[in-house]
């Protein structure tokens, strides 16, 4: 199982000193973040995809390219890639780009974004969210395994004998998570690839996920992938620690209050006890993290939420220092016990390489 961090890279006032970070500050904070993570023994750091304020993280081949060359067992994911209004033809090029510069220490997740201003701006109407996702998709599945591609859809200009380079590393394509927050479609999607499937896991309660993940898994037995229980599934989700819970609740309350996706709503309290959300001691994280394969089964990945809301880099660096000597060594244990064998771990570019040539041998 691969524990990290997302980001969705807001620049957003810290409410304690009254400082809001210059867009430059905040991308070089991301990227400490970054290295910090490898160095605290965390498996996957993963990075938004935005285009408006006050969000930074509008190129993420870039950040990631350049964490890339300063890291050397940190898998770098997206935390969203918007398959809607990005070109898949782009798409395909940048990430294989990305995992030839990462020695195949890449992956990416799929989603359609939660900003419908973003479609105008590339070109595109809201209205065909999900019509895009599953074309766009179609296509850059076809572009990272076909050498020489003719096609035509509704929503890009046909595509006539056409090779996007560079070829994905080893000939394996980067593994795939779709990400959803509310959409059964996307989950349909992953479903019928044999795809991950990533639950942000933030906004809504227990239950809501549950249906999701087991909606997805149902299709992906039915769809001949494996189990339902061999699915691939990741979860999301926001922590703040401290080693006295009460501190922990005082020190994080003024974010929380006017966090750009949770302030000026339900009290903390109320959404702590109603999403994922965990403030409190290292041993509260540990016990409601292990309570989600409760209701979600064995899966294969965890991201935590570090750095919203305007938290001072200082902070979120002594966070990651608790997550990675003290929560997920944990994890690992706890998560480990009665996993049965069948039950996937991550996939890796090494583990896909050995599956396609266990399938040419066969």
């Amino acid at each position: 199982m691969q524990f990290g961090v997302f980001t969705v890279g807001d620049v957003t006032q810290d409410p304690t000193t009254g400082r809001v970070p210059t867009d430059a500050e905040r991308v070089k904070a991301m990227v400490t973040i970054a290295l910090k993570a490898e160095e605290v023994g965390l498996d996957v750091f993963a990075l938004g995809e935005h285009h408006n304020p006050p969000f930074v993280p509008s190129s993420p081949t870039t950040m990631l390219g350049w964490i890339a060359a300063k890291t050397s067992r940190l898998q770098l994911s997206t935390a969203t890639t918007l398959i809607t209004t990005n070109d898949p033809v782009k798409i395909a090029e940048d990430y294989a780009m990305l995992q030839h510069l990462a020695d195949g220490r890449v992956d990416l997740m799929m989603g359609r974004g939660n900003t419908g201003p973003v479609y105008p701006w590339f070109g595109q109407d809201i209205r065909n969210g999900i019509a895009l996702a599953v074309e766009n998709y179609a296509l850059l599945r076809r572009l990272w395994r076909e050498d020489v591609v003719d096609w035509e859809g509704q929503f890009r200009t046909p595509l006539q004998g056409f090779t996007a380079t560079p070829r994905p590393l080893d000939g394996v394509p980067p593994f795939v998570w779709h990400g959803s927050i509310r959409s059964p479609e996307i989950a349909e999607q992953a479903a019928y690839y044999g795809d991950g499937f990533f639950a942000n896991h933030i906004f809504w309660p227990k239950e809501h996920t549950q249906r999701m993940i087991g909606l997805y898994r149902q299709r992906f037995e039915h769809y001949g992938h494996g189990a339902a229980d061999q699915a691939i599934v990741g979860l999301g989700g926001q922590v703040f620690m401290r080693k006295n819970s009460q501190d922990a609740k005082r020190e994080f309350r003024p974010y929380f209050d006017n966090a750009p996706v949770y302030g000026h709503g339900p009290s903390m309290e109320d959404f702590t006890a109603q999403t994922p959300l965990t403030v409190g001691s290292p041993q509260e994280v540990i016990d409601r993290t292990l309570s989600f394969r409760e209701y979600v089964g064995d899966y294969q990945r965890q991201l935590f939420l570090l750095d919203h809301a305007g938290l001072p880099l200082k902070t979120v660096l002594e966070q990651l220092d608790i997550l990675g000597e003290e929560v997920v060594p944990v994890l690992r244990k706890e998560f480990a016990v009665g996993r049965p064998a069948h039950v996937p771990d991550a996939p890796t570019h090494e583990s896909l390489k050995a599956a396609q040539a266990e399938k040419v041998d066969a």
